[in-house]
């Protein structure tokens, strides 16, 4: 009786081979489908992170201007009451 390992022929170990080969070939095509989609949600989240961004910066000028005014009022007020 032949073991399993005596029945391994070069034409099986090559016919191995090749369905390794296209096994790995499938799996990088279907990764590099994954990663092609999760870059462009990325760039998506990059845009959307940039706008709130900006909307940030702009609430920021609205607080700083704000609270000049209102420093410059109590000034006008201290002034006008000495």
């Amino acid at each position: 009786m032949m073991t399993p390992r005596e029945k391994w022929t070069d034409e099986r170990l090559d016919d191995l081979n090749r369905k390794v080969d296209q096994g790995f070939a499938d799996v990088k095509a279907e990764m590099g489908d994954r990663f092609d989609r999760v870059d462009s949600r990325f760039d998506e989240m990059d845009r959307r992170l940039g706008r709130l961004e900006e909307g940030f910066f702009a609430l920021n000028r609205t607080l700083w201007g704000g609270g000049f005014v209102v420093i410059a009022a109590l000034i006008g007020l201290i002034a006008t009451q000495l």
